[in-house]
């Protein structure tokens, strides 16, 4: 199996932020904790995408 360098930080950031932002949208979460799954989900996709496009084919 091969998966490219990137992808499994990538595809974890965008299952967290989902999380945060469905969070977020729901009235009696804390709203500290939803930003906080929000942003450290953003951060995995930013630098999944910075590995993916550095470890091109």
């Amino acid at each position: 199996m091969n998966i490219r360098e990137g992808m499994i930080p990538t595809a974890l950031g965008t299952a967290v932020t989902a999380t945060g932002y469905a969070l977020k949208q729901k009235r009696g979460s804390n709203k500290m904790m939803a930003n906080t799954l929000f942003g450290f989900g953003l951060a995995h996709v930013v630098l999944g995408v910075i590995d993916l496009v550095e470890h091109r084919r």
